[in-house]
């Protein structure tokens, strides 16, 4: 287990590594490899919580209906992905312009709400799994039914989140490597749920998602603030337009390190001012909040026996 898990982190540090060296466009790849990273591992705690509870309480034949949750969760996520993709393609270039704006503002949304959300969850998600799989067998519940309800939405959340994620980077960053690089970080993560449900990896999941937020905030205040942007480019924004500050002879978004914060931060070597002013506020305001209540103790569960019934 120990060597799995050593592999695993090898396998990130390289990966992080390769795309660093990388000139030009395919750095890009680093932001959804980091993005599939923390959703893939969200979802896969998720999931390793479900699976090892039903082991340890003898369900384990109730397996099936975990996978089917799964495998449902995945295709509705890349259906819809496919169906925006594919929507965008057909517009002209203002309402393509307009459409990429409302998707950045879409996946904003989405995102702050799922991490506020998951940094409350984290600290008695444990738990609460373990209730509502007990809930779900108790005489007269759905059972199975239930079971796969129950995963299917856990991952179906962290699959639309990534969905419009993924899109507003895609749009932003339109190069071959990015989807490669969403795959890889979900080949990690997975990886990364496996040895958490073998036992070989024990994660602190507040603090895993504390940090992770940041991470996703900052982000998504490079969304937001690219969002604006391509609304004044659809003509349906034209305040604070001016150049806030010109950095291309300093740090050019063509250089290494430029492109590298582009990917990961929609970096821009000159912005307006609306621009600069927007994500100033936004990341301001978000990881106020959502750093003030992140020491707050966690809740203490009631405990409840096990049951163990056979489907």
């Amino acid at each position: 287990m120990r060597l799995l898990s050593l592999a695993t982190a090898l396998y990130i540090g390289r990966f992080l590594k390769i795309c660093a060296r990388i000139p030009g466009k395919e750095v890009k790849t680093l932001a959804p490899f980091l993005v599939m990273l923390r959703e893939g591992i969200e979802a896969a705690l998720i999931v390793g919580i479900i699976a090892s509870y039903l082991r340890q309480t003898g369900r384990s034949a109730w397996m099936p209906f975990v996978w089917i949750g799964i495998f449902l969760a995945i295709a509705a996520s890349f259906f819809i992905g496919a169906v925006l993709q594919l929507a965008s393609a057909e517009f002209p270039q203002k309402a393509q312009e307009l459409f990429e704006g409302l998707v950045g503002f879409l996946a904003v949304g989405v995102l702050v709400s799922m991490v506020f959300w998951m940094r409350k969850a984290a600290r008695s998600m444990k738990s609460e799994l373990q209730h509502a799989i007990d809930d779900a067998f108790q005489p007269g519940a759905a059972g199975g039914w239930a079971l796969v309800g129950m995963v299917f939405f856990a991952v179906m959340r962290e699959g639309l989140e990534s969905v419009f994620f993924l899109l507003a980077i895609f749009q932003q960053s339109p190069t071959p490597l990015a989807p490669l690089g969403a795959l890889a970080g979900l080949l990690c993560a997975v990886a990364v749920g496996y040895l958490v449900y073998i036992g070989g990896v024990r994660i602190n999941m507040r603090r895993f998602f504390t940090w992770t937020g940041v991470f996703i905030l900052i982000v998504a205040a490079g969304i937001l603030s690219s969002a604006l942007r391509n609304l004044h480019e659809a003509g349906l924004w034209n305040l604070l337009q001016a150049r806030a500050y010109d950095l291309s002879d300093i740090l050019p978004v063509s250089s290494v390190s430029g492109t590298v914060l582009s990917g990961l931060f929609s970096y821009q070597e000159a912005p307006a001012v609306g621009e600069v002013f927007v994500y100033i506020v936004f990341l301001a305001v978000s990881l106020f909040l959502f750093l003030r209540d992140s020491r707050a103790p966690a809740p203490s569960p009631l405990a409840r026996p096990a049951e163990d019934p056979r489907p």
